[in-house]
Order: structure tokens, then sequence, then C-alpha cells
């Protein structure tokens, strides 16, 4: 793995969860803890193991295919991944802003549904370049799906 590429993944990724995090809160506000969530609500200490493990996840296998696409000479391949990337990039930190700072529960949920989307797209990208990254990427949508479920369950719940 080329360390530029990975140094520029891990980059934009880490951009992403500052400017999420920026949004979320260090604490749970009152506002969180007072709205109704489904029973299979995970406990507040995964979120920051699971996205954590994302995060690398998403940096790490980002620069293999990438890195995979340039060294097949398939340029157009790898700038379509990196706006893919880009794209999913900002939906992923947007989300925070949506459901935290906003309060905005339907669109958060649609926000959630969107990046599953894209997620998905990414995994799609990734195996024309190597089905390994592509399978090592493959957690990412199905967290950004279960995501949507509870999202929708939190709108469906405090409308």
């Amino acid at each position: 793995m080329n360390k530029r590429t990975l140094a520029g993944t891990a980059l934009a990724v880490a951009a992403a969860a500052g400017v999420g995090s920026v949004a979320s809160p260090a604490r749970t506000p009152v506002w969180f803890a007072r709205i109704r969530k489904p029973r299979y609500q995970p406990p507040g200490a995964v979120f920051p193991v699971v996205w954590t493990t994302l995060y690398t996840d998403i940096a790490a296998t980002s620069a293999i295919t990438i890195d995979r696409f340039r060294a097949a000479g398939r340029d157009d391949k790898a700038r379509g991944y990196i706006a893919a990337l880009g794209a999913n990039l900002v939906l992923n930190a947007g989300w925070s802003w949506l459901f935290f700072r906003y309060h905005k529960l339907g669109a958060s949920a649609l926000g959630a549904a969107v990046l599953a989307a894209s997620s998905a797209d990414l995994v799609r990208r990734a195996a024309e370049a190597d089905p390994r990254a592509a399978a090592a990427l493959a957690p990412y949508p199905a967290w950004c799906g279960f995501a949507t479920v509870l999202s929708a369950d939190i709108w469906r719940l405090n409308r």
C-alpha cells in the first residue's frame, strides 16, 4: 500500500470524523436522553468503538482500492472512487449534524439511508479493484443499514 495514498485517505476520513464530532455532544444531551428509542438501541459505548473501527477500515481499504486501480492503469476508476469516497464522507459527517445538532429525525433517517447506499456503492467500486478490499469494507454499509433502521425507528417513535 502506498503510504501517500493511505495518508490521504486517513486524512479525509479523520476530517469527516472531526466535522461530525463537532455536531455530536461530548456527553449525552438532555434532548437525546428524553427522546424515545427502540429497545435494540445499542449502549452508547458501542458507537465510538464501531465508528473508530469502521473509519480505520474505510481509510485502509480505500487506499488499497485506489492503489490497485492506479497500478492497473485505471486512473479514471481511481478518480471515480476518490469522488465517491469524498461524497460518502460528506454524507457521513452530515448525519451527525442532522441528528444531534439540528434534531431533524426524519431528515437524519433519510440521510442514513443515502449514506448506506453510498457505502454500498464504495463496496461495489472496491470489488472492481480487489474483491478482498470489498469484503473488508462490507461491514460499513451493513452498519449504515442498521443505523438507517435505528434512525427511522427513532423518528417513528418521536413523531
